[in-house]
């Protein structure tokens, strides 16, 4: 089984993004389970998702504690939360920056990071103080890991996102080019 956490904040698409995954995994035949951990459940505050698939059934009813690979939507969270927590060896940090935070410890993990941000607000995904990162985030995702495919992903946006169906695919391709693995 692999495991997957999101770190965002609402209004980001964490939620979202796990559900497109999972619908990308699903289309090529696993097993899968996704779910949110809302904490206060406001636009800003801290959320995580999870994922999980298999190529069995999942009978595992519980958060992910020990994640193959971990997507953070938003590098504050970085300063503030753990987000390697429980994270495997040689797993996936996709992080959402420009640059790796300083002090930030990757020893271990294999990191990449996309300027999902700057990607959401040229194709005007959400507001440009509050931008929505998460289907750009999820192109990055698939370019470094092959978990599965860009056309797959490109499907369960078509299902999950309602608007600015063409906007969301252009972000999504335009990360998959310029995620850059550290």
């Amino acid at each position: 089984m692999t495991e997957i956490r999101f770190h965002g904040r609402g209004g980001q698409g964490a939620v979202i993004a796990s559900e497109i995954l999972a619908s990308a995994l699903f289309a090529e035949g696993k097993a899968v389970q996704t779910f949110p951990e809302f904490g206060v459940e406001r636009r800003g505050a801290p959320v995580q998702a999870f994922l999980r698939y298999d190529e069995k059934p999942i009978l595992l009813r519980c958060k992910v504690y020990k994640p193959d690979h971990i997507i953070v939507l938003d590098p504050v969270l970085t300063k503030t939360v753990n987000i390697t927590q429980g994270l495997k060896p040689g797993g996936w940090i996709l992080l959402n920056s420009t640059q790796v935070p300083k002090n930030f410890r990757f020893e271990g993990f294999r990191m990449a990071i996309v300027d999902a941000t700057s990607i959401a607000i040229k194709y005007r995904l959400g507001a440009k103080t509050a931008p929505i990162v998460n289907t750009a985030i999820l192109g990055a995702f698939v370019k470094i890991t092959n978990l599965t495919s860009l056309d797959h992903i490109i499907d369960g946006i078509k299902e999950y996102v309602p608007v600015k169906l063409e906007e969301n695919i252009h972000a999504t391709k335009e990360a998959y080019e310029m995620v850059r693995k550290i």
